[in-house]
């Protein structure tokens, strides 16, 4: 139970970050730190691509797949709550103006897959184990992505991210929930050929 309230935990105040500065810089940070506090008890997963990847490297059960991405989402979801009790109005990513779908979903496909390749890469190789780099190198790959997909596909590069501030925009009659396969299927085909990839690269640790 601990590491899916970690789970929660980190992603929520990812998210809230996400909505109340909408800034790369923030974002990036406040990941590498959530990492930092939680990589210990959960993972510091914050994402349920990088749970998904995560799980095909074979370093989760996969009994604990739903619990991760369930809390997951409920982070997501309450961050959005306390973004519209605080400022009395709804968030979500979307695409720029003029973008098609399958322009978002190439972005957040190929972004997400950087974001999983380096958790596979810094947090999984028992080359690196011990390391005190892969928060840093996470969100600076967070950072990278947002800042280079933002205005196009919405960068949120984690189904998480998306999902629950568009269940709670809906709530409050919103559209934004439209636009959830834009979020579900890029980031989520990332985090899986991330981790094919790099089963592929490392066939050792397979």
């Amino acid at each position: 139970m601990r590491n899916y309230l970690m789970e929660f935990i980190g992603t929520m105040f990812l998210v809230l970050t996400i909505g109340l500065s909408g800034d790369p810089i923030a974002i990036g940070i406040v990941l590498m730190v959530m990492v930092y506090m939680g990589g210990h008890i959960s993972g510091g997963h914050y994402n349920p691509a990088v749970t998904l990847a995560v799980w095909m490297r074979g370093k989760i059960a996969a009994g604990q797949v739903p619990g991760y991405m369930i809390a997951q989402v409920l982070g997501g979801f309450v961050a959005a709550l306390i973004f519209f009790l605080v400022k009395g109005s709804t968030f979500a990513p979307a695409p720029g103006a003029g973008v098609a779908a399958w322009k978002a979903i190439l972005l957040e496909l190929l972004f997400t897959f950087a974001v999983c390749a380096v958790v596979l890469t810094v947090a999984t190789t028992k080359k690196l184990e011990g390391n005190y780099i892969y928060g840093l190198a996470i969100g600076f790959t967070l950072l990278t992505g947002a800042m280079s997909t933002g205005p196009i596909s919405g960068g949120a590069l984690n189904p998480a991210v998306a999902v629950g501030p568009m269940i709670m925009d809906a709530i409050n009659g919103g559209g934004a929930i439209s636009s959830i396969l834009i979020y579900l299927i890029g980031p989520l085909a990332g985090g899986a050929l991330a981790a094919r990839i790099y089963l592929y690269l490392n066939p050792d640790e397979s």
